[in-house]
């Protein structure tokens, strides 16, 4: 019998719980459930829950873009990607015998419960700094309670991007005391940073140089988190602002942009940052 012969088999209805978010969650897992069935999909039964991870990692990238882009119907679609990933990964590990999304929504809500003391429990919180340093202590204790490493940095995934990691563990840091009472004590660390890395420039010492380098990104990293700016997100927003201003400069000087001089390509690079200020007007910019 050829695929086109295949008579359609709709999803069996779902009783309806009277609640959107619940009758939608359900409805989702009932597609996966049939898509995971003996006569389901090739793809879905053949996955595991290694090779579903990177999944994971693609879809929350997808979402980030569409989140800081604006794109409003992207968001709400690359989240239910997201969403069906994580719920999917779950199906696959039920049907291996080792946790279902009722044991995930179980562990996360009752850790949500335990570290938010302030709303379910008697402990006081009156601005988020404030939460944030109750939940790492509650963090530490359960990671000591585990006898894990209990260390104010623990928990902060080495895969991470670089600058993300950064502000993690600066977050964490500042939570456990270790911070500057203002924004320009960070600054001043920045400064302090490039002033290290001229001088191993000078020194021609090419180790100290990588290592001033690592501590001048860090330290602008930290900054990041004493401004209530990701260094992430800033990052990718100035990388794209190069990329647009570089290919203007390219459209502008041409075939023979190759052999422009350094004056020329600054020039160019000057008018295109003004055309592209004066299209966005960043805040603080004349």
């Amino acid at each position: 019998m050829s695929d086109a012969a295949v008579p359609p088999r709709p999803l069996a209805p779902v009783p309806s719980a009277g609640e959107p978010r619940t009758d939608a969650l359900r409805r989702l897992l009932a597609i996966l459930d049939r898509l995971r069935a003996p006569d389901g999909c090739p793809w879905d039964l053949k996955q595991t829950v290694a090779t579903l991870a990177p999944s994971v990692i693609e879809e929350a990238q997808e979402l980030v873009e569409d989140i800081e882009s604006g794109d409003e119907r992207g968001t709400v679609e690359e989240t239910g990607d997201l969403l069906m990933a994580l719920l999917l990964i779950c199906r696959v590990a039920e049907d291996e015998g080792r946790f279902s999304a009722a044991d995930a929504a179980l562990a996360v809500g009752d850790k949500l419960i335990r570290r938010h003391p302030h709303v379910f429990g008697e402990a006081a919180a009156t601005d988020a700094e404030g939460v944030v340093a109750n939940w790492e202590r509650i963090k530490a204790a359960e990671r000591r309670a585990k006898d894990e490493d209990a260390s104010a940095l623990a928990g902060v995934p080495r895969a991470l991007p670089a600058l993300q990691r950064a502000l993690r563990l600066s977050a964490k840091a500042v939570a456990a005391g270790f911070r500057w009472p203002t924004p320009e004590g960070a600054l001043a660390k920045v400064e302090e940073e490039l002033s290290e890395l001229r001088a191993a420039r000078k020194a021609g010492d090419r180790a100290r140089v990588e290592a001033e380098l690592g501590d001048l990104l860090m330290a602008a990293a930290f900054l990041g988190s004493y401004l209530d700016v990701d260094p992430e997100r800033a990052t990718r927003a100035a990388l794209a602002r190069f990329e647009a201003r570089f290919r203007s400069m390219e459209a502008e000087l041409g075939a023979g942009a190759r052999e422009a001089s350094l004056a020329a390509w600054m020039e160019a690079w000057g008018r295109a940052k003004a055309a592209e200020q004066a299209a966005v007007r960043y805040p603080g910019v004349p």
